[in-house]
């Protein structure tokens, strides 16, 4: 069917264009056109004088709306958790498990192919933020699941994930060229974190395939006048993209931008939320704006992606459409999406935000199905 909304401010991902709209039809944008230049006989939306933007996507997040994937990997808590974060402005996501046992990470990637079977619109697949990192770098994760990664295994874990295994976070000193090898040829993208590699062992893991970085700065080696260490190298490296929390608790915004002006386009959000658990390997409490676990360690956010914006915007300085796109477009591109999601403009998906001037998320639409908050 197609219809028009009207009565907004669209932040396209290439221009900001007030008194514009969209003219929808079905699932997918048809156009971005002046409202003045809508044919008189489609039928209207008011936009209620909002901005539209694409709809947010995450490419780390563990949980909320009280429920936590990396604890029940279930589908029911996937449905849970899209319901939640789609209020947020949040149409599409990456579910995180992070280091566990085979089973759960089986669990996972079960959980991913048959919730898509039932609802194929919102979850990308499933990012597994683990097991093969670097002991030195765990963070929050639990050592006992900690191993060095064989062919074997992420052949089983590839068959098994039948396409849904999108990201792995993955320390490349721990990487072999054949594992390597394998993930690329499954299409699943390599991002280094929980690492503790030298520059030059983070530089040949960028040149060998890895093409993001996890979580930039935290649980991995610093920027430093002598060793540049794994900050260093995604700094250097053009062809890898870097995630970062932009909740001033994971990093001083001072380092976001920092950061911002080193790597441009490269660098792009992520929340890493997660929600209180008092069962299984991860156990979480809140601590005022974040949460750690059982020993105080640092373990997660309690971001939304829109809030993640707002701070860009108020804390480190960036344009709304600039922060728009960090959690939009530029994670797209991460996991090759960008063909069809994070931009407003013809043949993308009818995937949009609608937010207002004090980034209160009042609506989203996923592909062409549009919910009021």
């Amino acid at each position: 069917m197609r219809h028009a909304l009207t009565n907004c401010t669209l932040y396209t991902g290439t221009a900001v264009l007030p008194q514009h709209a969209l003219l929808l039809r079905d699932e997918r944008i048809e156009a971005v056109l002046p409202s003045t230049d809508l044919p008189a006989d489609i039928p209207r939306t008011d936009a209620r004088g909002l901005n539209v933007a694409p709809g947010l996507i995450d490419l780390q997040i563990y949980g909320g709306g009280g429920v936590l994937f990396s604890v029940e990997p279930t589908v029911e808590v996937l449905a849970g958790l899209q319901q939640a974060i789609l209020r947020q402005g949040t149409t599409r996501f990456l579910a995180t498990m992070p280091t566990n046992s085979p089973a759960m990470m089986r669990a996972a990637l079960e959980a991913a192919n048959a919730f898509c079977q039932q609802s194929p619109y919102g979850l990308l697949g499933i990012h597994l933020e683990g097991p093969y990192i670097n002991p030195i770098k765990k963070g929050a994760h639990q050592a006992e699941f900690i191993k060095a990664p064989t062919t074997s295994e992420v052949t089983d874990l590839l068959n098994l994930s039948q396409g849904a295994l999108r990201i792995m976070t993955m320390a490349p000193e721990v990487a072999t060229p054949e594992v390597v090898q394998l993930l690329r040829e499954a299409g699943v993208v390599l991002s280094a974190g929980h690492s503790d590699a030298t520059y030059a062992q983070a530089t040949a893991g960028f040149r060998q395939g890895f093409t993001a970085a996890t979580h930039l700065f935290n649980a991995m080696s610093p920027l430093g006048s002598r060793e540049p260490g794994m900050v260093g190298a995604v700094y250097d490296a053009e062809s890898a993209h870097a995630s970062i929390i932009a909740d001033g608790q994971h990093c001083d915004f001072a380092a976001i931008r920092i950061s911002k002006k080193i790597m441009g386009e490269r660098l792009f959000l992520i929340t890493d939320a997660v929600e209180e658990s008092t069962q299984g390997a991860y156990r979480f409490r809140r601590d005022g704006e974040r949460f750690v676990d059982e020993l105080g360690t640092l373990a997660g956010s309690a971001l939304t992606l829109m809030q993640a914006v707002q701070n860009c915007v108020q804390h480190v300085g960036l344009s709304l459409a600039e922060s728009l796109r960090m959690a939009t477009l530029y994670p797209a591109r991460v996991i090759h999406q960008d063909h069809e999601l994070g931009l407003l403009q013809a043949h993308y998906l009818a995937d949009l935000c609608l937010f207002d001037d004090a980034f209160a998320v009042k609506g989203t639409m996923l592909q062409g199905d549009l919910q009021w908050h």
